[in-house]
């Protein structure tokens, strides 16, 4: 006798937030107005949720509204990243949809006397036989989504959806393209009041003496609010709150600093401070085959900046007891966390509401700059107050992706086959987001008069993806292998999730040293690859690639290919990238073929522009991207000082998309950071003859390997 059918279970989110009307309502004229917890950050995600709610409704999308995400009506789903949004939010709005659907068909077989296997819905028009016909909009008073959610209500076949797995047109691009303001940055509140924070340049320094006579001088000036070493000013206009601020600077007095890490031994740094270590993962092979020689090789990437297009921006409002934000942050209800435990105000009193920022991904300034917006309105007499952060601001004092030290050794037999794997991680932790500690994980909860300590970054746990561990588990089947990561336990220079987390140092590391042992053995790099893979879904996006970059091109001057492959999280989007480089005064990226799986694409369109955007950024990464400091303060404060690739540095980025519309899609966002960088530094062996284990791949890193070489 078979088992019985494990009992169908409710998606994580819904778990959460059961409330059918919490997510889905009928609004006059015929509209559907669609709240998910997820927020937009560029990804596009708000249009492949309306995609999946349209699907299940049976309406045109034009009929979608989607509801910006806030803590007063918006369903808690924790924070937007990892590329889970489809993952979490899509399989909740999927089932609520189809829960939904059902309600509307049974009220409509009541009013139409007609059974409801007889009923069709188009466009929110529920008719059946008799030409009789109802709406949605029509049973909406009779229709109450005040109840939970169950976990029988069945989703409809991959067959019978129209929307998902077909391209539409982004239902967010319409605003940016016309000049619509859409972007906190562009938005303007009755009454609004600006306001600008004072910060020391040097790493550490407090405020210990602060003269305010000049800056009380200055036009305009509506107040200059001090609280302990927090301090800044609120202004009628932003060209006041910057004299008042400039004139603030001159009056100040910061205490000694403390000392940064030398920028150019962080590897030494890092693997000389005090560590949590933790064994990630172990294999025993069966056998034990002797190893004839080891390679031992060390990669490095450097601290990375977020480089938003636009620094951080925040609004808030006073109103009594009561504070009204507005944000770019990922996490609304998080950060309203943080904000009850700094202002010692229970969590109802706050509304926090989000609107979307130019970039993120990752957890830049946009919790930190809120903070500051609701300290400076305190003194604005309930009028909102919005705080723009610098360039300079978020160069220097928002958080950074953290520096990695990767060691790998691969033991190798006489066939120069791998018999043995040990993988060893120094990093700082890679979360210090708000909401998630007994204390605030914000910039000015550690300047106030009375401070919370600032947090020392953490790692998720290996369940969720891990932190600086992400993606150190080979996929490929080797024999033997022990991971181990070592998380400091000190953080001079402030760190915090950046886009992968750990997983693009830990991909350039295996798949740079993979490609390597290929080497050794006279092997093709993707045939050696694909004969240590079992995964049939991971040897076809290899494939694909391949196939498209017609694999492998004939050897040309000044020019190489390299390929890499990992699968996000080891649980996420499988990603394969395949690099052509020009070698010749600078290294330039001219073409990358990539092929992914996410199982179910439901926008095709937007996951080509999800890779196309994380292997443009990737490249970026490595070819540039390098946040510099001296002992004292970071340097690299500007465009000039932190370069990024310019459009005339833009690859040629072609993607193929092997939909599996039967298996559960998975986000696309992050997937191809790893490969890419991979891919770089391969073709940077394969057109040079050297290999470059440190990023950003730079021409005096090239000149270093070559002489080291010779």
């Amino acid at each position: 006798m078979s088992a019985p059918s494990p009992a169908p279970k409710l998606p994580v989110s819904l778990v959460a937030n059961p409330r059918l009307s919490s997510w889905i309502k009928f609004t006059g004229e015929g509209r559907v107005a669609i709240s998910p917890g997820k927020v937009e950050i560029g990804q596009g995600i708000v249009t492949a949720l309306a995609q999946i709610a349209a699907d299940e409704l049976d309406v045109d999308i034009t009929r979608i509204e989607m509801v910006r995400a806030s803590t007063a009506t918006s369903p808690n789903e924790g924070v937007t990243s990892g590329s889970l949004s489809i993952q979490q939010s899509g399989r909740a709005l999927r089932h609520v949809g189809a829960e939904v659907r059902q309600h509307f068909l049974a009220a409509a077989s009541e009013r139409l006397g007609v059974d409801a296997s007889l009923l069709v819905i188009n466009d929110g028009v529920i008719s059946g036989p008799g030409n009789v016909r109802t709406s949605y909009w029509e049973l909406a008073h009779d229709v109450l989504l005040d109840d939970d959610a169950t976990a029988g209500a069945k989703a409809k076949s991959v067959a019978k959806r129209t929307v998902a797995g077909h391209s539409v047109q982004r239902v967010d691009i319409p605003d940016k393209v016309f000049a619509r303001p859409r972007f906190i940055h562009d938005c303007v509140l009755p009454g609004l009041l600006h306001g600008r924070v004072l910060r020391p340049d040097i790493s550490g320094a407090k405020l210990i003496a602060l003269d305010e006579t000049a800056t009380r001088a200055v036009p305009d000036l509506v107040a200059i609010v001090r609280d302990g070493g927090f301090a800044g000013v609120v202004a009628n206009s932003e060209a006041a709150a910057e004299v008042a601020l400039k004139a603030l600077r001159k009056g100040v007095n910061w205490s000694a600093g403390e000392p940064l890490p030398d920028e150019d031994d962080l590897a030494g740094f890092l693997k000389s401070q005090p560590v949590e270590t933790t064994v990630i993962n172990t294999r025993t092979a069966a056998s034990t085959k002797k190893a004839a020689r080891t390679l031992r090789r060390q990669y490095t990437r450097p601290y990375i900046a977020h480089a938003s297009i636009a620094p951080s921006c925040a609004m808030a409002q006073w109103d009594g007891d009561h504070v009204h934000v507005w944000t770019h942050s990922q996490g609304i209800y998080l950060l309203r966390a943080d904000l009850a435990i700094v202002l010692e105000l229970p969590a109802e009193n706050i509304v926090v509401e989000h609107m979307e920022g130019a970039g993120c991904y990752g957890h830049n300034a946009a919790d930190d700059v809120a903070l500051d917006a609701v300290l400076l309105a305190k003194a604005a007499d309930g009028r909102p107050v919005r705080v723009q952060w610098s360039r300079h601001d978020e160069m220097s004092h928002a958080p950074f992706g953290a520096a990695m030290a990767i060691e790998i050794e691969a033991d190798l037999d006489a066939d120069n086959e791998i018999v043995g794997w040990c993988h060893e991680i120094w990093s700082n932790g890679h979360t210090a987001r708000p909401g998630r500690a007994a204390q605030p994980a914000l910039l000015a909860a550690s300047e106030i008069a009375n401070p919370y300590p600032r947090m020392i970054s953490t790692n998720p746990p290996a369940a969720n993806g891990g932190g600086g561990d992400r993606n150190s588990v080979p996929l490929y089947d080797l024999p033997d292998w022990t991971i181990t990561s070592h998380r400091l336990l000190t953080m001079p220079v402030r760190t915090s999730a950046l886009r992968t987390l750990g997983a693009q140092g830990n991909v350039f590391a295996i798949e740079s040293l993979l490609d390597e042992i290929a080497a050794v053995r006279g092997e093709d790099p993707i045939a050696f690859r694909l004969r240590h893979l079992r995964d049939e879904r991971a040897k076809d996006v290899i494939r694909a690639a391949a196939r498209r970059a017609a694999w492998k091109p004939e050897k040309r001057t000044s020019i190489g290919h390299g390929v890499a492959f990992a699968r996000y999280k080891n649980t996420g989007a499988y990603c394969a990238a395949i690099a052509e480089i020009e070698g010749t005064d600078d290294i330039r990226v001219k073409r990358l073929k990539l092929a992914v799986d996410v199982g179910e694409a439901i926008n095709p369109d937007g996951v080509i522009n999800q890779i196309e955007g994380g292997a443009i950024q990737a490249a970026s990464w490595v070819l540039k991207e390098r946040v510099r400091f001296d002992r004292t303060r970071m340097t690299s404060t500007s465009w000039t000082d932190y370069p990024i690739l310019t459009f005339s540095e833009v690859p040629a980025v072609d993607v193929e998309i092997i939909q599996r519309p039967e298996i559960e899609p998975v986000g696309a966002g992050e997937a191809a950071h790893g490969p890419v960088t991979a891919a770089i530094a391969n073709a940077v062996y394969d057109c040079l003859g050297v290999r470059v284990r440190d990023l950003p791949i730079t021409r005096d890193k090239i000149i270093a390997a070559m002489e080291l070489a010779s």
